[in-house]
């Protein structure tokens, strides 16, 4: 494993900060358990002769054995039939949701004496030292995905992104797995079969991959009221986040936090990002599917290889059951949020992604989470879709892995000893001694023993439940736009601009015209009526007249809620910004601007027309990072054009004009001085005057310019600034360059 700066240093003893420390807590565990229990199976065949897989040397792997030269392959070539086999068998059942997804090693820290208002302290409400201890730092794993798709599908589509972390706890493995939008499609998980269904591609004929796009999903949603609330975010940019590492995470379910006298609280868990919340648009995402689809996941792991280490905070919102009582929805719906502006989230510790993982499929593709997975101090509400996935998930996991035996393998068994009666099942790999594997037994002293609770046994919270067996859904659950309604009032214009195109792209893909006509008037009218007339008059239905009758008449908005009002633009680090350069650039212009961004943190590749060295005016030298035929803009996040004799090669290369002119059509930052404003110039950007008679440094909608080159220094400082921003959403939406 990796650093993130290609070497092993990960796991010295010299590096406090990392998870590869080998401090000793006062429980007698290893910080770096985890990583040394994948040492004891991890392999470097570097040097060593190749073997069968019972360590017979083999001298031959690239011919079967023949009767002649030219013969019938004999089946007595034990070599060639161990070699198919393991071939033909070397894939496990794809995951029916999240199959397509990245993963990467970390750690979680606690803050010390973190503020929880009315709380002394964490530990008043739990007992989990994963969240208390301020001195342990717990090995994690972290699993990115998309939910839609297959394994094999791009990672731009629109959707939801799960975001699960398994915490290798020293008191048992915790699985807090959740996405990056905090509500869900539905309110059972009875309906669960039922929503894969509608949105995976239609059974007949296995279309649309990875798009809710279709006549099927949509059939559903415009049937299900509840599903409001989660379209909203869908639309939104939300499900297009840039990078894994500039997404939130969310628990999505109601949690319970529980102290060492058995009281209970509620917690929603929520992951903030180091890199703030940023997203693509969906002109890029779909040119990244096809320029590279595998965007996300190597943008991780180019980061961390690059020695970035990208961290989430975790936060809390607490609140009790009076709480719960007083508010106008019910906690355990899971298509509500505890808004912030209500419960505001309380920051506990920080997670920190540092390791790439050495094998894909050991480790990403083998590592199975379940939310019933909890420590002592954790435990669950009676939110019905929770309740179902403490079921549906170690089902899951016994159908991918044909296996009881799951949590055996290397990436998903515990730093915590374990001690239990389970002897046998396919895949077993602990070697158990003695004669019994019962209880109560006498011939072992009974052993393994029960820990009770006072001394660190799993204990439920004795929540008293009296009611009927039914079939129902609670009164309180019934409430479907208000919430809907709150995230559409707290969207920025040009948000809210997104998410009517978003409609106008899904519906429009819709056949039928009854779904059309009842996602407008029963759904979407029933949030906002503008926002329904805005869509309809974009996928051929008529404009409703009147707002629908559920139509809430709160003016309420939560600034959290948008990704443009909630931005913390001071920091530029990981950005990834392209320079256009060619023969005969400037090399001052090169130089200063570029150590500028890296010294902000920020990612610098050259681009040019054809790969290899690029002379300047004044004879040094720059290598090409890319070339125009294996980039392009949108797998950056800004674009710089220095000047120079070079500027006369651009001009005529349409695809830098091309580079340019996307760029701002993506509303991303761009910089040009000296000669380099004709560029800008030649591309005629909509709304902005890039003549070169303009003196001085000019910052106009995110456009940095020096026709004079003579002030590098303001030119770098207001290019920072304004990649910070990452959107310029100011740029008229109507006016895209020719």
């Amino acid at each position: 494993m990796t650093d993130g700066s290609g070497t092993d240093e990960s796991r010295s003893d010299s590096d406090p900060g990392q998870t590869g420390t080998s401090d000793t807590h006062e429980d007698g565990m290893d910080e770096n358990s985890k990583q040394e229990q994948l040492d004891e199976v991890r392999e470097t065949p570097d040097g060593e002769t190749l073997t069968t897989d019972h360590g017979v040397e083999v001298s031959d792997t690239d011919n079967s054995l023949k009767a002649g030269e030219r013969g019938p392959t004999i089946m007595e070539d034990f070599h060639f039939r161990e070699k198919m086999t393991q071939f033909d068998h070397e894939s496990i059942p794809e995951r029916v949701v999240h199959a397509r997804g990245t993963g990467v090693h970390g750690y979680f820290q606690p803050y010390e004496d973190p503020d929880l208002g009315e709380y002394d302290d964490l530990e008043e409400l739990t007992k989990a030292n994963v969240l208390t201890d301020p001195d342990q730092k717990t090995p994690v794993f972290v699993r990115f995905s998309t939910v839609v798709g297959s394994r094999g599908s791009p990672d731009t589509v629109r959707d939801v992104r799960g975001f699960a972390t398994k915490f290798y706890t020293t008191e048992g493995n915790w699985d807090l797995v959740g996405n990056n939008i905090p509500v869900f499609f539905i309110q059972d998980a009875m309906e669960f079969p039922d929503l894969v269904h509608a949105i995976k591609p239609e059974p007949d004929d296995g279309t649309p991959q990875a798009s809710a796009a279709h006549d099927t999903f949509w059939d559903f949603a415009s049937l299900k009221p509840e599903i409001t609330h989660m379209i909203m975010w869908v639309l939104s940019g939300r499900a297009l986040p840039r990078a894994y590492r500039m997404m939130q995470g969310f628990g999505v379910h109601t949690f319970r936090l529980v102290n060492e006298d058995g009281d209970s609280t509620f917690v929603k868990f929520h992951w903030t990002p180091k890199y703030d919340t940023s997203q693509l648009v969906w002109d890029e995402t779909q040119k990244i599917a096809g320029k590279n689809p595998d965007f996300n996941r190597m943008d991780l792991y180019d980061v961390l290889e690059e020695g970035y280490e990208p961290e989430f905070e975790l936060g809390v919102q607490i609140f009790d059951e009076e709480q719960a009582e007083a508010f106008d929805f019910d906690v355990l719906d899971p298509t509500k949020i505890v808004p912030e502006s209500e419960v505001p989230v309380r920051p506990i510790g920080k997670m920190t992604l540092n390791e790439t993982p050495d094998n894909f499929f050991a480790e990403v593709e083998q590592v199975a989470f379940h939310p019933g997975n909890v420590v002592p101090g954790i435990d669950f509400s009676n939110d019905p879709l929770l309740q179902g996935r403490l079921f549906s998930y170690q089902d899951t996991q016994l159908n991918r892995f044909n296996s009881a035996n799951w949590d055996e393998i290397p990436i998903n068994r515990p730093v915590a000893e374990r001690h239990n009666n389970q002897r046998a099942g396919f895949m077993r790999q602990e070697i158990n001694e003695g004669k019994v594997s019962y209880k109560p037994n006498s011939i072992g002293d009974d052993d393994p023993q029960e820990a009770p609770a006072e001394e660190g046994g799993y204990d439920h919270y004795a929540e008293k439940i009296d009611g009927e067996k039914i079939r129902n859904r609670s009164e309180s659950f019934q409430n479907h736009f208000d919430q809907a309604r709150l995230f559409w009032n707290s969207m920025t214009e040009p948000e809210k601009g997104n998410i009517v195109d978003a409609a106008h792209f899904e519906l429009g893909k819709v056949d039928r015209t009854e779904i059309r006509e009842r996602m407008v008037y029963d759904l979407f009218n029933n949030v906002d009526h503008e926002f329904a007339k805005r869509v309809a008059e974009g996928i051929g239905v008529e404009p409703p007249e009147e707002p629908g009758d559920e139509m809430p008449t709160h003016d309420r908005e939560d600034s959290r809620l948008s990704i443009e009002q909630r931005r913390d633009a001071d920091s530029i680090e990981t950005r990834k910004i392209a320079v256009l350069v060619d023969d005969g650039y400037d090399g001052d212009h090169l130089e200063t601007i570029q150590s500028t961004l890296q010294d902000e943190g920020a990612r610098v590749k050259l681009v040019s027309k054809v790969l290899g060295d690029k002379e300047a005016e004044n004879g040094s030298t720059v290598a090409a990072d890319k070339s125009h035929v294996t980039t392009e803009s949108v797998l950056f996040d800004a674009v710089y054009v220095p000047g120079g004799d070079h500027v006369d090669a651009l001009l005529e290369q349409g695809t830098a004009r091309h580079f340019v002119a996307e760029t701002f059509k993506h509303k991303k930052p761009i910089a040009a001085v000296g000669d380099g404003t004709e560029l800008l110039e030649a591309v005629e950007l909509p709304g902005v005057d890039v003549a070169n008679e303009r003196e001085g440094v000019v910052s106009d909608q995110g456009v940095v310019m020096d026709p004079d080159g003579e002030d590098l220094e303001s030119a770098a400082e207001a290019f920072v600034d304004a990649i910070a921003r990452h959107r310029h959403w100011e740029r008229d939406p109507t006016e895209v360059p020719a």
